[in-house]
């Protein structure tokens, strides 16, 4: 496929983390026939457990095990994919709808912040087996991305709701369920919704 080092070029690195992988494609790689062949397609290399194409984002999420395959070695099988792909079967990319005047950061999400953080606060180049930077980087990495930080913040809400609504709950709730079963079901629906919420992948 002769557009398939061009269009490589232009892919770009969202999110890496051991085990998974979120890359940025171009517009030509995010038709429904030509995302397919790319899920299909790297979904064949062993060790890779979930390959799926966003057309809306225009992004490709792969997650693998980290201990069978590197990094490098799940690109180039998107790559070898790539270039596999027939020049026909690849679309043409649909004008951008024009942004809204407010559109930035909160449309992207938080994970370029993120991810210009990381690079700042991890220094490149291997890291040194066994050392103290072996040990916290995964950390680091973990607790820097979109998910985490969401995570905290929403945990952040309930501990606030709880001390708010403290003397309601040991003063008036737990001595009259019934009389205040609307605000105990109002209570198990949040703990719900965000219990949910972290279980997603």
């Amino acid at each position: 496929m002769p557009q398939a080092a061009q269009l490589a070029g232009r892919i770009v690195v969202v999110h890496r983390e051991p085990g998974y992988l979120r890359l940025e494609l171009p517009g030509e790689l995010c038709g429904s026939d030509v995302a397919a062949d790319l899920e299909a397609g790297v979904g064949t290399l062993a060790g890779v457990t979930i390959v799926a194409v966003d057309p809306g984002w225009k992004r490709i999420s792969i997650r693998y095990d980290a201990a069978a395959l590197s990094t490098a070695q799940v690109a180039r099988q998107l790559f070898d994919v790539i270039d596999a792909l027939p020049d026909e079967a690849v679309a043409t990319p649909e004008a951008p709808a024009a942004a809204p005047a407010n559109s930035g950061i909160l449309d992207r999400g938080i994970q370029p912040l993120l991810d210009k953080v990381k690079a700042a606060v991890i220094p490149p180049g291997e890291v040194p087996a066994g050392s103290l930077r072996a040990r916290f980087q995964p950390m680091v990495e973990s607790a820097l991305t979109e998910k985490a930080v969401t995570n905290f913040f929403n945990d952040i809400v309930a501990f606030y709701l709880i001390k708010v609504h403290w003397d309601l709950i040991t003063k008036r709730w737990l001595q009259n369920p019934l009389a205040n079963s609307n605000a105990w079901l109002t209570t198990f629906y949040l703990v719900f919704l965000l219990v949910r919420y972290r279980k997603r992948p």
